[in-house]
């Protein structure tokens, strides 16, 4: 490998354990061949939301369509002069990550630019957008080209990645309304009450559902790892599930990394069964 690819690679990786503990931690369990790949789409996903989250320039909109003609074009010359988009430019030449999954990331992306309450239809988009295909993205690296197996498991990979957001979402409240952003179509911020979050929690839990059937039938290579990350958010969700809505417009709410670490040995003694 390349002195600048091996480079990028360890940058995502870096920026993958500095940014997200509870990812980090089930990352880890990734095969070695596929851990970097999935570190590189991480990496992308995370300098597009530092953008959209924390930047307040007035070019906001145009960094963020230079992060994505940027991509193309790493993509297409297999090079990148910045380490987080060479990266995932090598993963996605090498596993045919392509517009049909980048694009929709990327139109969900501009649709945090500005504050909105969300309905239906584009609470949707947004989902599809920057859950889904992240969720299709790292299901292409744990097939490995193989094409039936992806397409037998690309609904319980885009129910996973949904599932995880909106746990994001609920977990996330106090902060996203801050922001002047309100995901869930249903209600607003100031009557959220344990009605709409019951509501909330059982879509949750079904998506939880429709991803758990598929977990068993991932590769070995990424059983364990998606196995412990799954742990980790329905033990969130249980704990979002067990909180008055009050409090969830209050704090933010955690599992502990005790537990979590917890979490892993049991997705690591199961061999990945959920």
């Amino acid at each position: 490998m390349r002195l600048h690819d091996q480079v990028s690679y360890d940058v995502a990786r870096l920026l993958t354990s500095r940014y997200s503990s509870s990812f980090h931690v089930s990352s880890r369990l990734f095969a070695a061949r596929l851990r970097l790949h999935i570190y590189a789409i991480y990496g992308l996903v995370r300098i597009a939301d530092e953008i959209v989250d924390t930047y307040r320039g007035a070019d906001q909109s145009k960094l963020l369509d230079d992060l994505e003609v940027a991509t193309y074009a790493a993509i297409e010359r297999g090079y990148h002069p910045e380490p987080i988009v060479h990266a995932f430019a090598l993963t996605a030449r090498r596993y045919e990550i392509d517009r049909q999954l980048i694009e929709p990331f990327f139109d969900s992306m501009r649709l945090d630019i500005q504050p909105r309450s969300y309905d239906e239809a584009q609470y949707t988009r947004y989902i599809h957008g920057s859950a889904e295909v992240i969720g299709l993205m790292c299901l292409k690296v744990f097939c490995e080209g193989d094409a039936d197996r992806y397409d037998s498991l690309r609904d319980g990979a885009a129910a996973l990645g949904s599932a995880y957001q909106k746990v994001n979402f609920l977990r996330d409240l106090a902060a996203d309304h801050e922001m002047g952003r309100w995901y869930f179509p249903e209600g607003r911020f100031e009557a959220f009450d344990d009605e709409a979050k019951q509501r909330i929690v059982d879509d949750i839990t079904h998506d939880f559902e429709r991803a758990r059937i598929s977990i068993s039938q991932l590769p070995r290579g990424s059983r364990v790892a998606v196995a412990s990350s799954y742990r980790i958010y329905r033990e969130l969700l249980q704990k979002l599930h067990q909180s008055p809505a009050e409090t969830l417009r209050d704090q933010r709410i955690r599992v502990s990394s005790v537990h979590k670490i917890w979490l892993v040995v049991v997705a690591i003694a199961t061999r990945g069964r959920v």
